[in-house]
């Protein structure tokens, strides 16, 4: 495992990284024997000086990668998580400044938020039905502080790499139509993603473990040994159900979810 110096370092790296808008190298390329566990210790600190330096307060939690050819591209078999801050939320048809993110791309997703909490190592899919207030349509944000590729080198960072990173997460766009959790079948809801009026993907929220509600019962597994619940008012993204969607200054991407209505944002 990494010392202590060593990981905070590394989250020190991410942290200018995002603040001075400009990808480093991923941690990987200096630590090239470091864990999964080593990863999340560097998210952890990273997210923690934002916290203390920065004012911020966790809003939530993702999971990513859950999806079995996301996992493959990924040579893992579990999926991962980060941590949603206050400034990563925008409302629905927001104006989102390009130059803020780097490399950013937008994933599909439904969020769940609780009314009731949620702790333990076994959280089943039914509890987190019956804690959730309600589900809404969302599209997550997601950005690289490492090279996802780098440009010199061709070298692509890992899934340590991504952990580290904060799972990727940057933002979180809600809107559409709220529902109970009960009141359709969560397995079946589906989103035609347009970019600039164009479909570029297509997706069904089974994809997601199967069903949504899976993913957050995994992150509420994942927290339990370390004493941390899922809290009501929380926002907990379930994860993505299609592939992420590349975005550059100017594009206007839209989600039409049926009856659960639309999200859109622009680019700019």
């Amino acid at each position: 495992m990494l010392n202590e110096k060593e990981i905070q370092i590394a989250a020190d790296n991410l942290y200018n990284a995002e603040k001075n808008r400009l990808q480093i190298e991923p941690t990987t390329l200096t630590h090239p024997e470091m864990d999964m566990d080593d990863a999340y210790l560097i998210q952890s600190a990273w997210i923690n000086r934002k916290i203390i330096d920065d004012g911020r307060k966790v809003v939530g939690y993702k999971i990513g990668l859950t999806s079995r050819a996301m996992q493959r591209t990924m040579k893992i078999d579990i999926p991962d998580y980060g941590v949603l801050l206050d400034d990563m939320v925008f409302p629905n048809g927001a104006e989102i400044q390009t130059t803020d993110f780097l490399d950013p791309q937008i994933e599909v997703e439904l969020a769940f938020v609780l009314k009731d909490r949620l702790f333990g190592e076994n959280v089943t899919m039914e509890q987190v039905m019956d804690a959730t207030d309600y589900v809404v349509p969302a599209f997550e944000l997601i950005a690289a502080r490492s090279h996802r590729i780098h440009p010199e080198t061709g070298y692509t960072r890992t899934v340590f790499d991504t952990i580290s990173d904060n799972a990727a997460n940057a933002g979180i766009i809600m809107g559409g139509r709220k529902v109970k959790p009960h009141d359709m079948d969560l397995r079946r809801v589906g989103a035609i993603v347009k970019r600039n009026n164009i479909v570029e993907q297509t997706g069904l929220a089974a994809a997601v473990l199967d069903h949504p509600a899976n993913g957050i019962s995994w992150i509420a597994k994942r927290f339990a040994p370390h004493g941390i619940a899922l809290e009501p008012g929380q926002i907990l993204l379930s994860g993505s159900f299609t592939a992420p969607i590349k975005v550059i200054a100017g594009d206007v991407v839209t989600a039409e979810y049926g009856e659960l209505g639309d999200i859109s944002i622009k680019f700019i």
